[in-house]
């Protein structure tokens, strides 16, 4: 049975990120791709010219008609909007016993555009209570934290106090910090740490990296894979839609999730 993932997030009008990446990676990973629309924004790959936040009643009507008809085996959480539409999300999820939830912390944009206010982040806190895992980059790990990150080490550490702290599993990821070799670390609640390490990528286009990647590991949690496989199985992904991307815009640019094939094309001419 093909996966159900609920994704609730932003939309992002130059598709680069938010439920635009969100559905492409949960297709392109086998999953059938559901959505609960937190805010709206008028950005291309230069920055966000405008944020038109959707009510937590909507919100949570989207989420209550796609559970209630076609449920739901994991969801991936990520720009939320405002502070009232986290606490209320955080109570409507609770309540879907047994299905994975992936929280990326969505804060700021690539483009440097800040897509939550100090409230909103506060109330992450709630989100980070429910969640089976959580992918913050370093300077987001920082902020829920409190701590300095700017090493593989220091983001590992922050990210063992987080696990700690919430009972969660943390994804620490290593895009931000400098160095020839990008590092991810995986710290399960139960203290368990698995590492990637692979040759950073000298590119422009990274709009929409951390929104594929919790993507595709919730899809990958939806079908049933452990969550180091899932995690594997997404990075390996993101590594090939980065090499694939387009190269559209004059900023950062958007993946190639289609990984440089056209599949109708491709499947109608074997027939």
């Amino acid at each position: 049975m093909t996966a159900r993932i609920l994704i609730i997030a932003g939309s992002d009008s130059g598709g680069g990120a938010g439920i635009q990446a969100d559905i492409k990676t949960v297709t392109m990973m086998g999953g059938h791709a559901m959505t609960a629309v937190t805010a709206l924004t008028a950005q291309n790959t230069l920055g966000v010219e405008g944020v038109l936040p959707i009510s937590a009643d909507f919100v949570l009507q989207q989420m209550d008609m796609v559970v209630s008809d076609i449920g739901v085996d994991a969801v991936k959480i990520g720009m939320i909007g405002a502070p009232d539409t986290a606490e209320r999300v955080t109570e409507r999820l609770a309540a879907l016993s047994g299905t994975s939830i992936v929280f990326d912390p969505v804060m700021v944009a690539s483009s440097g555009a800040a897509l939550a206010d100090k409230a909103t982040i506060t109330a992450f806190r709630k989100l980070l209570g429910i969640a089976t895992i959580v992918t913050p980059n370093a300077p987001e790990l920082g902020i829920l934290t409190g701590r300095a990150v700017t090493s593989a080490e220091e983001a590992e550490e922050a990210g063992k106090a987080l696990a700690a702290e919430w009972n969660v599993a943390v994804l620490a990821k290593g895009g931000h910090i400098d160095g020839p070799v990008l590092r991810d670390t995986l710290i399960e609640a139960d203290g368990i740490r698995t590492h990637w390490e692979s040759a950073r990528v000298d590119t422009r286009n990274t709009h929409g990296t951390g929104c594929t990647l919790a993507s595709a590991i919730a899809t990958g949690l939806g079908q049933g894979r452990p969550l180091v496989e899932a995690v594997a199985r997404a990075r390996d992904y993101l590594q090939r839609a980065i090499a694939a991307a387009p190269g559209f815009g004059a900023g950062h640019g958007p993946l190639g999730h289609a990984l440089g094939v056209i599949p109708y094309e491709r499947a109608d001419a074997t027939n």
